[in-house]
């Protein structure tokens, strides 16, 4: 059904003249006669009665216009869906468990009035950064291991969240009661952590924790879930596993597992938030600000952290001189 048809029988039925109808929507009496004339083919029925006083609804006519008020109530929403500027903000993250969730729920608090469409790509950050520059996203969260002049020319990206991390370990494990643990002491103790992709990001980073501090991670084994990890390390000795400060991971109280943050040094996992450069979608720069505000009061002193070499590569937060969306 043409719309533009639709939305002038609107018109015309509010104004009760095919000329002031016209006036409208700025165009001829001839097109809109022409288009209703078409409408009401197309639908078999006549939708006016044309009298030398204007126009009149058919009863036929009646019955229509809630529908079509409506047909272009849900255009107007199809629309705002996906055009840049009117439909929600919408942000990548890899998994709805982990850090950058947990952030951009914060920011939907802070920013209630902001529309946010949080998608999940699975995707790794080379995929993802071109999402970003085709528009198929406003943004996403990843680390990103490569210097920031091998990007594309229209990406941006900042340093936004450092996420420290916690072992996840069972009641009997030889950590559980422990209040903290250091890197060195994780070394020798099986650190298991089914499915990481190989070449990813994530891989490559705990490549480097490992070499660094001399763990011992263990990527063998079919992948069933983390609901099936969770089971299997709250019922083992030795199993542990590494998580995000801020992943959220829910099990049975009879597990009894222990999150135990990981200090001296800490290891952080840095995140960048990945952006075009020309997008001027009018929350881009709120969630910029909201991201570097929260970085800057959660920063420790680096001597007491540890980055992979490649996060010297990552463009730390920066004061905002210019806002939405267009930096």
């Amino acid at each position: 059904m043409d719309l533009d048809a639709v939305r002038t029988f609107v018109a015309a039925a509010d104004a009760g003249q095919f000329q002031d109808a016209a006036a409208v929507l700025s165009i001829t009496q001839q097109a809109v006669s022409k288009r209703i004339a078409a409408l009401e083919k197309d639908l078999g029925v006549r939708l006016f009665n044309r009298t030398p006083r204007g126009v009149h609804l058919t009863i036929d006519g009646q019955t229509f216009l809630p529908h079509a008020r409506e047909l272009l109530r849900v255009a107007a929403r199809a629309d705002a869906s996906v055009r840049p500027g009117r439909r929600a903000l919408r942000v990548d993250v890899h998994s709805r468990r982990i850090a950058p969730a947990v952030v951009l729920q914060d920011f939907h608090r802070a920013h209630p009035h902001v529309e946010l469409d949080v998608v999940t790509l699975d995707a790794d950050v080379h995929a993802a950064t071109a999402a970003v520059e085709a528009g198929a996203v406003d943004a996403s969260f990843h680390a990103v291991p490569v210097p920031a002049r091998h990007l594309p020319d229209a990406i941006r990206v900042a340093r936004v969240i450092d996420e420290h991390h916690e072992i996840l370990v069972g009641p009997r494990h030889a950590l559980a009661n422990a209040r903290v643990v250091t890197p060195a002491q994780l070394a020798g103790h099986r650190i298991w952590m089914p499915g990481m992709a190989p070449g990813s990001e994530w891989a490559d980073y705990y490549d480097e924790l490992a070499t660094a501090f001399g763990l011992t991670i263990d990527l063998v084994g079919p992948v069933f879930g983390n609901e099936a990890l969770l089971a299997e390390i709250a019922d083992s000795a030795h199993l542990a596993t590494l998580a995000g400060e801020r992943t959220r991971y829910l099990w049975p109280d009879s597990y009894d597992l222990r999150r135990v943050p990981v200090r001296g040094p800490a290891p952080i996992y840095p995140l960048s938030l990945i952006w075009r450069a020309d997008n001027r979608h009018p929350a881009l720069g709120a969630l910029r600000d909201h991201l570097d505000s929260r970085h800057t009061r959660t920063r420790i002193p680096e001597a007491e952290v540890w980055l992979p070499t490649w996060a010297n590569t990552m463009v730390p937060p920066r004061p905002s001189v210019e806002r939405g969306g267009t930096t």
